[in-house]
C-alpha cells in the first residue's frame, strides 16, 4: 500500500488511532524517542557506524549500496516482526529526519500490505516541538515544604480534583533525595524526560494555574530545563508546615517497608554531610527497625538543606501555610482556596495562614 506523509499537526490526531514505529538504531531509540513507540531498526548500531563512515569517505551512493547490502538479508525478518507487532498493519513511522531509513522501512512494509503514515521531518521535528514546549512561560504555583509534608500526595489528590498538576518526580522516576531512587524504575535520559513532560503539558491550559512541586535543579540525574527552573524560582510558592510527628509518620509510610540494605546505602551516600556519628546512629536504627529514630536523625540534615534552598526563591512570593492536624480533604480545600484567591503570576503576601 502507498504511504502517506503527515505533518506534526496531523500526527497528533493520528497517534491516538495507530501505533508508532521508530526506524532508528537501538542506541538512538534508547537515548530518546516519541513515547509509546516501538523500535525496529532498519540499520542497527554496528551497521549504522559502517554506513556513516563510508558516507564520509566515499559519498552517498557507496553508503546507500552498503546499507542495502547489510540490511537486505534481514528484510524478511523485519517484515515478520512488524506483522507480529502490528497485526492491523496500520502504523505511524519515523526516523531521525524523515529520510532514507524511514523511506526504506515504509517501502518494505508497504510491500506486505501495511498502511504507513510517515512523519515529515521525523523525530527531529517532534523533538523541536518538545524542546520548545517545556520552556514556555506558564502560570506556576510551586508547592514547597520540608521533607515529610506530603507534597507528592497532595499533588496527586489535587490532580484527582481536576487541578492542573505536573509531577516532575513521577516523570523523573525519582523522589529527589539520596533515597529517591529506591523502589523506582530506571530514570529516563534528560531528553526523554523532556519528551514525557511535553506530552503532559500539551494537554494543559497555559493560561490556568499549574501546580508543581518545589525541586532543586536536579532530580536524581535529571536536570530541569533552565527556563522552567527559573520560572519555579520566580513563581508563588506555598511553604507547607506540619508537626514533626506527622512528617515522621508520613515518611515512615513511604520508606519503612523498603529493603534495609538500600536504606543503609542511601545513608552512606550522605555520610560526609551527616558526619560519622550521625551516620552510625542512623544505620543502627535502620537495622533495628527503629524507623522514627533514623528518620528524625536525617531530618536534621534535610531541614537545614530545605531552608537553604528556600532562600533562593524570589522574596515576597512565599506564603507559609500550617496544615498540622488537618485531614487530607481539609488540606486540599485550603490549597485550592489559596489558589483561587490570587493570580498565579502575582506575589503572595508573606504571612502564616493558621
Amino acid at each position: 500500500m502507498a504511504e502517506q506523509l503527515i505533518t506534526l499537526e496531523e500526527f497528533w490526531g493520528l497517534r491516538e488511532k495507530h501505533p508508532l514505529l521508530d526506524a532508528r538504531s537501538e542506541s538512538e531509540f534508547a537515548q530518546s524517542h516519541i513515547p509509546s513507540s516501538h523500535n525496529i531498526p532498519i540499520l542497527n548500531d554496528a551497521e549504522r557506524k559502517i554506513v556513516g563512515t563510508l558516507y564520509k569517505e566515499k559519498g552517498a551512493e557507496a553508503a546507500t549500496m552498503k546499507g542495502f547490502e547489510l540490511v537486505g538479508p534481514r528484510f524478511h525478518e523485519i517484515q515478520k516482526e512488524a506483522a507480529q507487532l502490528f497485526p492491523e498493519k496500520k502504523i505511524i513511522l519515523y526516523c531521525w529526519r524523515g529520510g532514507m531509513r524511514s523511506q526504506i522501512l515504509s517501502w518494505l512494509l508497504g510491500m506486505v500490505g501495511f498502511q504507513v503514515f510517515r512523519l515529515k521531518g521525523g523525530y527531529k521535528t517532534y523533538r523541536t516541538y518538545t524542546f520548545e514546549e517545556v520552556r514556555k512561560d506558564r502560570r506556576l504555583i510551586v508547592l514547597g515544604g520540608k521533607t515529610g509534608t506530603a507534597k507528592t500526595l497532595l499533588l496527586q489528590k489535587l490532580a484527582e480534583k481536576g487541578e492542573q498538576v505536573l509531577d516532575l518526580e513521577g516523570l523523573a522516576n525519582h523522589r529527589g533525595s539520596a533515597f529517591g531512587a529506591i523502589g523506582q524504575p530506571p530514570q529516563p535520559t534528560v531528553e526523554q524526560f523532556e519528551n514525557q513532560m511535553a506530552e503532559e503539558l500539551r494537554y494543559l491550559d497555559p493560561q490556568q494555574a499549574l501546580w508543581i512541586e518545589n525541586e532543586s535543579r536536579k532530580i536524581g540525574r535529571i536536570i530541569l530545563p533552565d527556563g522552567l527552573f527559573a520560572q519555579m524560582l520566580q513563581s508563588p510558592l506555598i511553604d507547607l508546615r506540619k508537626p514533626m510527628e506527622e512528617r515522621i509518620a508520613h515518611i515512615a509510610d513511604d520508606y519503612a517497608a523498603l529493603p534495609k540494605e538500600e536504606l543503609i546505602a542511601a545513608v552512606l551516600r550522605l555520610k560526609k554531610k551527616l558526619g560519622g556519628l550521625r551516620t552510625q546512629e542512623a544505620i543502627a536504627d535502620i537495622q533495628s527497625g527503629n524507623h522514627p529514630a533514623w528518620i528524625s536523625n536525617l531530618l536534621v540534615y534535610y531541614d537545614k538543606a530545605y531552608e537553604f534552598d528556600l532562600e533562593r526563591h524570589e522574596a515576597g512570593k512565599i506564603r507559609t501555610v500550617d496544615l498540622g492536624g488537618l485531614t487530607i480533604e481539609e488540606q486540599l480545600e485550603l490549597l485550592v482556596k489559596i489558589k483561587n484567591q490570587t493570580n498565579a503570576k502575582s506575589p503572595y503576601p508573606a504571612h502564616r495562614v493558621e
